[in-house]
């Protein structure tokens, strides 16, 4: 999932990079395309709607920053949301009685391994 949103990700902002100033026609395009993506990666389709109000409310209702173009303020924006909705950072719990255990599922080449693994840097770091 997380592999096919970046990719599609990367795209619609490689066109949003080219374009020097950005039309409310433009930001509407972009809009329907991160919908498209996200349903496409089996989102849920509230939180796509959630998302995309949020995302557009801040996207018009926001000055652009001199430091960044029209293109970057979008991708700043979907990126603040995307955080905003799969939460910043939280607290790892820990059983009160050693070893904790946790449980990964997941089909075959998903990346278990390696999520674990960096779980485990996490936690010892």
């Amino acid at each position: 999932m997380f592999e096919f949103l970046t990719t599609k990700f990367e795209e619609l902002f490689y066109k949003l990079r080219n374009k020097g100033k950005l039309s409310p026609g433009d930001l509407d395009a972009a809009i329907r395309e991160i919908k498209l993506a996200l349903l496409e990666a089996d989102v849920n389709f509230k939180v796509v709607r959630e998302f995309l109000e949020n995302t557009k409310q801040k996207a018009i209702g926001q000055n652009i920053l001199e430091s960044l173009s029209p293109s970057q303020q979008v991708i700043k924006i979907v990126n603040e949301e995307i955080i905003n909705i799969l939460g910043s950072s939280s607290e790892i719990s820990f059983s009160g009685r050693l070893p904790t255990i946790f449980m990964l599922a997941g089909l075959q080449g998903t990346g278990k391994t390696t999520a674990v693994v960096k779980l485990a840097n996490f936690i010892k770091n």
